[in-house]
Formats: C-alpha cells, structure tokens, sequence
C-alpha cells in the first residue's frame, strides 16, 4: 500500500518508539541453545470457526516438517479473550513457553517492553517478500527501529449497508459523515423496528475513523513520550459526531451502548440494522446471516463528501518468542506462516486480508467483496499509539467508559474525553517510567 504523504509522518512515527520502555519487565534474557531438531510449540489464536484456519495451518507444518527432518511443531490454539493471562505466564517461565506465537499488532509494545519476543530484525531484513508488506504492517512488528515478527493478515472495517432498504426508500450510500448519520435517522424514522446504523458503545475500532476522519488522534508522540490527544477540540468533534448516533431517532443508548463490534455486526447481519460498521473479517458472519443477498459494502465515508475516513489497521502478526531454544527453525516457521503462499491460503480459508499488496490484489480479482476494505486501506490507515501502555488503556476499557459516559448523559463530550485524556497520559508515564 502506498501511503498519500498525509500519513507518511504518522507510519514513520510508529517505527521510532519507546526507548528505555523497553528494557525487558518479566523474562530474562534470551535462549543460549539454536537447536536444529526437537520440538516446536507454537500458539495461534482459536476462531469461531477453526476448522479452516487448523487445516492451512496443518498444510504449512507439514511441509515445514517436510524441509526440516527431525523437527516436530504441536499447535495449540488459544483462546483470544485469555491471551494476555497465557502469554505474560509463558514470559515469566520460559521452560513452559512456545516457540512461536500469534499475537494482536496492538500488542507488540506491550511484549516487548516484557521483553517476551526475539529482536528478528536481521532474519526480516534479508528476507526478500518482507520488503513487499505495506508500510503498516511492518510498523505493526516494529519498536524502535528493531523487528519482532512478521505481519501475518490485516483487517480494516467499511460500511456494510442493506440494499434493499436503500432501494425501497430511495436511498443511496452516504458519501460523508453528515449524510450518514443523516440517512441513519431517516432510516429509523421509516423503519422505527431498526436501527439506522448499528453503533456500540464498546467499539472502540467503530468509533475512531470518526475521531481520525475530523483530523483529531488518540495520542501524541514526541522523543519516544506519549501523550493523549484524546481530549483536543478535533478528537471531541469526532467523538461527537459517533455518539450523536445513540438515541431513540437511531440506536437507543440503553440497548446500544454495551454493544461491542459484534454485537452491532450481529444486529445487521440478522437483519436488525440497515447499516452497521465491520470487517471485512465480518464477511463469513453477514453471508450466514438473514441479508444474505440483500448488503453491499462501501468504504466508511469521511467529513468531505467523497472521501474515505481514516480506518484502524488491526490484524495479526507472527513472532518468536526470546526464550526459545530453536531460533532458526522458529523463524523459518513464521515465514512459512506469514509469507505469500501462508497469506493466499489464509485468505481462502478464512478471509484474512493479506498485508502484501500484490497478494491483496491477487485475492480481489478472485473475491470482489474484499475491493470496498483494499480501496480503504489504499486511502491510508491509522494505528494506535506504539506503546506497551496501549494494552493496558484498551484493557481497561478508557475509550468505552468515555463513550458510554457521553451516551447515557452522565457526562459531556468535554468531561468524559477530559477524563479519559488524565487515565491515558497515567498509563503513558507508567509505562514510560515517569512519575
């Protein structure tokens, strides 16, 4: 993906980040030992559906195994909502720690400020698909300027819409922000039984492209030092944009504002909500549900009609683990799993966008859903701030509690992102070592 030069600073930033926050918290130092043969444990993460995912991966070990006589790897897939638990265990014992994990981008901060991961800057660097990742996937395993993993897919979210709604009432796809909450209201309105859109409360990724689309941010970065933006006059117009979507003339706030990002997907996919903000990682779960053959998808809009409003970048990278004992055969595994070929059946299997541009357009003239998440990721993406303090902000739900705040009338726009702005810059000079 090549970035318009508004987000070049932004992607270079990320590759510069915390400095003396990353002295290893938890585990020692690394593995003395670069067996060639035995055992590799490898963690990924348990889907819904998982039976796909196991046989791509089942494909790869085979063949890795293949290459590699003597070599043995035993999968484990773990649940996503207990990682933080399994891993921050296997940083403190290394004896009982995998080889190779799956890991969250929005984590690589976070694990290698407990110094859990392997510095494999110099394996990334000689490998020659490496240099084809986009931008944001390689700032997704970077931390002052040193590589921990590989950028396995990416995920970004659009607007999944009802088209036989928008046919029926003589609608078309809003091209800004205003038309969107202007059409959502109209929508419930006409058809008080649904939601216009779907919004939670509890989506975070759902409510920051509003906050990024009128040029607020979540953080600031100066010398490696986080600092909240959360709070500036840009990031409360956006923050004011989304949660002027909870109410009983779109998604009444008590019934809405709990709701994560599936819970609104769900809401939409079964029929529930004209419009709702995902995935394309939603896709699977919108074809099972009650529209199937009746959505399309278009880019999430931004404030100047025509635009595209700036997206999250998640997805999910590949790393070794510091402490393991067969280095060499641990990274060939994550190029195995992360390269061009891991990425393509990846994608098949699952939908998983591939971080490579060339693979992602390989895929979307095979699979036509996918062009709305590519044109929004071509129009430049967003990350959260690269510091390990950013699990704990998200962990603790800061960014839910201001907007639930806003939505239930406890607080305005003004306090709640306030507050939330003191919660960050505490997390930030914690992790930093500041008092």
């Amino acid at each position: 993906m090549k970035l318009p030069a508004r987000l070049a600073a932004p992607v270079a930033a990320l590759l510069v980040t915390v400095a003396a926050a990353c002295a290893p918290q938890t585990s020692g130092g690394g593995a003395t030992e670069d067996e060639k043969t035995g055992t590799l444990r490898v963690w990924l993460f348990q889907e819904v559906n998982n039976a796909p995912k196991q046989r791509t991966v089942d494909a790869a070990v085979a063949a890795f195994e293949k290459r590699h006589p003597g070599a043995d790897v035993q999968v484990e897939y773990i649940p996503v909502d207990t990682r933080a638990q399994r891993v921050k265990a296997a940083f403190n014992d290394p004896a009982s720690a995998p080889d190779v994990i799956e890991y969250g981008n929005t984590d690589t901060a976070g694990y290698v400020k407990d110094g859990g991961l392997a510095d494999i800057t110099a394996e990334f660097g000689a490998w020659p698909e490496a240099r084809d990742a986009d931008p944001t996937a390689r700032a997704s395993v970077t931390v002052d300027g040193k590589v921990y993993g590989a950028p396995l897919f990416v995920g970004v979210r659009a607007l999944y819409y009802r088209t036989d709604l928008f046919r029926e009432l003589g609608l078309t796809p809003p091209r800004s922000q205003a038309e969107l909450i202007a059409t959502a209201k109209k929508i419930r309105k006409a058809k008080p039984e649904l939601y216009g859109i779907a919004v939670g409360g509890a989506y975070t990724y759902g409510a920051l492209p509003f906050v990024w689309a009128n040029g607020g941010d979540l953080a600031t970065e100066r010398d490696g030092a986080y600092t909240s933006a959360i709070d500036s006059p840009a990031a409360r117009k956006g923050i004011a944009a989304y949660t002027s979507l909870f109410g009983d003339d779109n998604c009444p706030a008590a019934k809405c504002a709990s709701m994560g990002g599936n819970a609104t997907v769900t809401a939409f996919a079964s029929g529930r909500a004209a419009m709702a903000i995902g995935g394309d990682f939603s896709h699977a779960a919108v074809e099972a549900g009650a529209v199937k053959g009746a959505y399309g998808v278009v880019p999430l809009p931004g404030v100047t009609a025509g635009s595209i409003a700036p997206a999250f970048a998640g997805g999910n990278n590949v790393g070794v683990l510091k402490s393991s004992s067969h280095r060499t055969l641990a990274v060939d595994l994550v190029k195995s799993l992360a390269g061009k070929d891991g990425q393509r059946r990846l994608f098949d299997a699952m939908g998983f966008l591939p971080t490579y541009p060339d693979v992602r357009a390989e895929v979307a003239r095979k699979q036509p859903f996918v062009k709305p998440f590519i044109d929004t990721l071509a129009a430049g993406t967003k990350f959260v701030p690269a510091s390990p303090a950013w699990g704990g902000i998200d962990a603790s739900q800061v960014l839910p509690t201001m907007l639930q705040e806003i939505v239930s009338g406890r607080k305005d726009v003004a306090a709640a992102s306030g507050d939330a702005a003191e919660k960050m810059d505490a997390a930030f000079a914690s992790a930093a070592g500041r008092p």
